[in-house]
């Protein structure tokens, strides 16, 4: 066996280097496995109203969540990810909590809209005032209805969260 040298090591990003011809990492375990998980971002789909359509426009060919590892999945027991994209109902809101119960974790909750932020123009006494009554939100996407690239964004903070994590992937942590 000969030696690796450093020189001989891909830089993937800071910490984490490839050796070629041996398919192996080489890094600290939490940076590794943060850089797989936020590389493979799977939302479940779950539109609820006007948002939806901007949510299914940012899947589509134009802005290409495909390639940021971002693939959308229609069971929540696939995915790690709920885009709460629209208008959230009192009567709505147990059946969102069912399907982040039913969730791996990690997971994660985007709240899209200003409906599924604040509760929007809509303060009723039939709409939830926000995601975040009933769901730990990580990160919010304002305007109504937010365009694409706003969703985009979202999604690339909600990555850079992931690669910021400690220890999130166990049970043991």
């Amino acid at each position: 066996m000969g030696q690796i040298n450093k020189n001989d090591l891909v830089k993937i990003e800071d910490g984490v280097r490839f050796i070629p011809g041996a398919s192996a990492l080489v890094g600290p375990l939490n940076k590794i496995i943060n850089w797989g998980r936020a590389g493979s971002i799977w939302p479940v789909t779950f539109g609820l109203a006007c948002c939806a359509i901007e949510m299914m426009v940012a899947g589509a060919s134009t802005n290409d969540l495909d390639r940021f590892g971002i693939i959308f999945r229609a069971s929540p027991r696939q995915a790690d990810c709920l885009i709460l994209a629209g208008t959230i109902t009192k009567k709505m809101a147990p059946v969102i909590r069912r399907v982040y119960d039913q969730m791996p974790e990690p997971r994660y909750v985007l709240a899209m809209g200003s409906c599924a932020c604040s509760g929007g123009l809509f303060d009723t006494y039939a709409v939830v005032q926000g995601g975040d009554e009933f769901l730990p939100v990580d990160v919010y996407i304002p305007g109504c209805p937010p365009r694409p690239e706003a969703l985009l964004q979202g999604l690339i903070k909600l990555q850079e969260k992931i690669n910021g994590e400690q220890g999130r992937w166990s049970q043991m942590a």
